[in-house]
């Protein structure tokens, strides 16, 4: 298979998984029984389809400790009390994007999030890119 296929195909997975997760991360909001940190979850497993967009052309190990790395990165920002970015969390696309309240069991929500992810992109690129 060729490298610009390759390519495509990573990004459209990706893509896929996008689309997938925004929608049920987004619900799993609005089931009571569901904890609020499978939420936190997905959101970490779509930091890694959108790093995986990114960087493309990289391995799925670095693209897990950059989504790891990004995803811890936004949890500790919510320590910081900026007046201007807590007017932004205060919004809807600020709560998606960069959440409120720092809280640590989110930082464990998120590794399993992306260890979850990374599996799956593993076994789907093994099968599908060969």
């Amino acid at each position: 298979m060729g490298r610009k296929r390759s390519m495509k195909r990573k990004i459209l997975i990706s893509l896929i998984g996008i689309i997938v997760l925004i929608p049920i991360g987004l619900y799993s909001r609005r089931l009571s029984w569901i904890p609020d940190e499978t939420g936190d979850a997905l959101w970490a497993m779509m930091v890694f389809c959108l790093w995986r967009i990114i960087l493309a052309r990289k391995g799925l190990k670095l693209i897990a400790i950059i989504s790891l790395a990004h995803s811890f990165l936004v949890e500790f920002s919510q320590m910081i009390r900026w007046h201007w970015l807590v007017s932004f969390r205060n919004t809807f696309i600020g709560h998606m994007m960069l959440g409120q309240g720092f809280l640590w069991i989110d930082l464990l929500a998120y590794l399993i999030g992306i260890v979850i992810i990374y599996w799956v992109f593993r076994g789907i690129e093994q099968r599908w890119m060969k």
